[in-house]
């Protein structure tokens, strides 16, 4: 039916519905285009597709087990993947396979210049191999994200102020072995800079982070360079482990080697079983020959418990009874001493308890007339004088007249007296 033909409510009823059919394809197109955009953004989110990625390359032996598109790992976290890798020129000899490889961010600032090192590891029991880097110890940054000015010294000395500057190169002396200055450090030390002969530094703005690397340090120069997308990523010094099937192909030589020896260790295992079968029978016909001897042997002791067996023989009757007199008398005599000792003992514990006893009353008496002269300091003065007194008291009954004979002392043979003559006048004196 021709649409000239509807009535007119019939066309106006089929353009609304048109209308909404325009309407809902639209919104389903709609929706479809947000679902896949939302599903874009989320699979790029996930990926790391917006966040900054630093480049870095090292070297392997071999590409065995590894990829491009294998994640690297990072303290066994997934932090980047593997972008590049290729084999090396022909006449290089020192290096096999070019790794190339990128670290999302923030990962990247836990690479350093020192103890960062990229080891291609493995992975499984099947040959799979993974790269991981490590956890840097030291050094500086790998990357910065701060922007570079080159400056003279005269530009330098009106920045020293600034906390906001800081060097971005390590400065050597004069002599260029002994490093004055590092980077990071503020800048302090311009004087000592200009007097090694340096007329310019390399400097850094901290204030001002970018979104991508502005600087990536050079080892050799010891210095921070400009980093743009044609700059070569930062070597990572490569630490490799061999592959497990190399490992398993090392083993199987070894193996191979090893048999020979295995080989002639059984011959000598089983030469030594023979031997040892051998000495087993020998030692059987040895135990068959030595049987009639053994059974003697147990005959001859079985009779030692009867009468006039061997033991009556080396020792007779009477000697038993004169070894158990003897033994006798000899306990007899040890009990004696015994009792004589104890009785002893009692003796010498009573006459030491009344010494101890006699001991401690000399010392109660002591310790009294301690006591009394401690208590008494007059005492000593008092006999002192008692003394004294007393010997006077003694030397005057010496010289009283009624016991002076008492005290005379017994005489001595004298000289003999002289005569006095006789006596006469003093006329008849004149007169002779």
């Amino acid at each position: 039916m021709a649409l000239q033909d509807l009535t007119p409510q019939l066309r106006t009823r089929l353009s609304r519905m048109e209308r909404a059919v325009g309407w809902f394809v639209i919104l389903a197109m709609a929706l479809l285009v947000f679902g896949f955009a939302y599903y874009v953004y989320h699979t790029a989110e996930r990926k790391g597709w917006f966040l900054t990625k630093a480049r870095y390359f090292t070297f392997a032996v071999s590409a065995t087990g590894i990829k491009v598109g294998d994640p690297v790992m990072l303290m066994g976290m997934a932090v980047g993947q593997i972008t590049r890798m290729e084999p090396m020129p022909p006449e290089e000899f020192e290096y096999n396979i070019y790794v190339e490889f990128e670290i999302k961010a923030p990962y990247y600032g836990y690479l350093w210049t020192e103890g960062s090192r990229a080891k291609v590891a493995t992975a499984d029991l099947l040959g799979k191999r993974v790269l991981e880097v490590s956890k840097g110890t030291g050094g500086y940054p790998t990357y910065v994200f701060n922007p570079l000015r080159r400056m003279t010294i005269a530009e330098a000395q009106n920045l020293a102020g600034s906390p906001d500057w800081v060097l971005a190169e390590e400065v050597a002396d004069s002599t260029g072995t002994n490093v004055i200055a590092r980077p990071k450090e503020p800048l302090t030390n311009l004087t000592a800079i200009a007097s090694a002969g340096h007329t310019n530094v390399l400097v850094m703005n901290t204030t001002e982070n970018r979104k991508f690397m502005t600087g990536m340090w050079n080892d050799p120069d010891g210095r921070y360079d400009v980093y743009t997308r044609e700059t070569k990523p930062y070597h990572l010094v490569s630490d490799e482990s061999a592959a497990v099937t190399e490992r398993l192909e090392k083993l199987v030589a070894d193996v191979e080697k090893a048999l020979p020896n295995i080989l002639s260790l059984t011959n000598d295992l089983s030469r030594v079983l023979s031997n040892g079968a051998d000495l087993t029978s020998n030692l059987n016909a040895v135990a068959l020959s030595a049987r009639p001897a053994l059974s003697n042997i147990a005959t001859v002791t079985a009779q030692l418990d009867r009468p006039g067996a061997l033991g009556e023989w080396l020792l007779p009757t009477n000697i038993h009874r004169q070894i158990e007199t003897a033994l006798g008398a000899a306990n007899t005599t040890l009990q004696t001493a015994n009792t004589t000792l104890d009785s002893a003992n009692t003796n010498l514990t009573v006459l030491v308890q009344n010494l101890s006893r006699s001991l401690d009353n000399l010392a109660n008496l002591t310790s009294n007339l301690n006591t009394q002269v401690q208590v008494n300091t007059n005492v000593l003065s008092e006999i002192s004088r008692t003394v004294v007194d007393t010997d006077d008291l003694v030397q005057g009954l010496k010289r009283h007249w009624l016991l002076r004979s008492a005290f005379r002392g017994k005489g001595t043979n004298g000289p003999p007296a002289v005569s006095p003559g006789r006596l006469s006048s003093p006329k008849a004196t004149g007169e002779q």
